[in-house]
This record gives structure tokens, C-alpha cells and sequence, in this order.
């Protein structure tokens, strides 16, 4: 074989998701300030997959949005949109994604669940702790506006995340199994 075959992989792989998680961003449903979006379906399905090297992908869309490209919900971007009320969310990505990917290397079910929740709650946490920051809002009021709104359908993607782990984890396990098979 020619080259890293394992860094080829975490490059195809960063690649992917960063354009995922952008699109995700331009799914977009505007609630209140903060905007219903799908990253988090990428962000966490990127933690499955790649497991702790999630945060690659995640810093990197982080970075380039930052950086001036479009990538952000609806299109915006640039250090304001980090500075702005949303931008506890994007941290809170990138943090986040590591703690989830190090949870998903675990391949069980019950971390699997662990993982989802730490994600979306460590999401709340530094949204609304940034938002009460950037506006001054008290926790009540940040609450009601980063995170009691979103509550069902973070509880709706976490369990669409885990449908799609199931899924690529039985594609694997036949795969290994096909492959014993035909080594044996």
C-alpha cells in the first residue's frame, strides 16, 4: 500500500464532516435568537465515527468559519459570530466533539447514550453561560432562549445519531466477519 493509510482516512474523513457540519448549518429553522440547526447530527455522528479525533473536523469548521468562510448557521461567519450569542455553541463544538468521541470509543450502548447526553448538555452549558456573557441576560431568560427549547429535538437527534451508529456498527461487524471467513 502506498502512504498512511490511516492518515488518508482522518483527512477523507475531516473532510467530509466539516462539509456536513456546514451544511448542517445551512438547515436552518431561526427560534428565538439561537437558530434549530443540524450540526449537531454531524458533530456527533463525526464523534462516532472518528472517535476522539473528532475534534479535527470540529476545530477545523470552527477555524475556517472564524476565519471569514460562510459556514456558520445561515451562511454568516467571521470572529463576530464567535463573539456574538451563539458563539458558546461553536466552542462548546469543539470541546464537546472530543468528549463525545472519547465516550463513543467505548462501543457500547450505555456510553453511546453518555455520549449524546454529555454533548448536549455541555452544549447548554457553554451556550447559555456565553449568551448570558454577550447579552447580559439573566440564567432564567438564557435558558429559556439557548437550551428548554431545544430539548426535543436534541432528544430526537441523539436518538437518530444512535439509529445510524447501530447501523454502521452491524456493517462492520459483517464486514470483519466476512473477512474472517475468507482468511480462515
Amino acid at each position: 500500500m502506498y502512504g498512511n493509510e490511516k492518515r488518508a482516512r482522518l483527512l477523507a474523513e475531516s473532510a467530509a464532516f466539516i462539509a456536513l457540519i456546514a451544511v448542517g448549518g445551512w438547515i436552518s429553522i431561526p427560534i428565538l435568537i439561537i437558530p434549530f440547526t443540524l450540526q449537531n447530527i454531524f458533530i456527533l455522528l463525526a464523534a462516532a465515527v472518528m472517535k476522539r479525533y473528532a475534534v479535527i473536523p470540529v476545530g477545523l469548521y470552527v477555524l475556517f468559519g472564524s476565519l471569514g468562510l460562510p459556514i456558520f448557521h445561515n451562511g454568516t461567519a467571521g470572529l463576530g459570530v464567535l463573539l456574538g450569542p451563539t458563539g458558546g455553541f461553536l466552542i462548546g463544538f469543539v470541546i464537546m466533539s472530543a468528549v463525545a468521541g472519547w465516550l463513543f470509543e467505548k462501543e457500547t450502548i450505555r456510553y453511546d447514550i453518555l455520549a449524546c447526553a454529555a454533548f448536549v448538555t455541555g452544549l447548554y452549558v457553554f451556550g447559555t453561560a456565553w449568551f448570558m456573557i454577550s447579552t447580559g441576560a439573566e440564567l432564567t431568560a438564557a435558558l429559556l432562549a439557548c437550551a428548554v427549547p431545544y430539548i426535543p429535538g436534541d432528544i430526537i437527534k441523539c436518538v437518530i445519531v444512535e439509529a445510524v451508529i447501530l447501523r454502521l456498527r452491524s456493517a462492520k461487524n459483517k464486514t470483519s466477519q466476512t473477512n474472517n471467513d475468507i482468511h480462515s
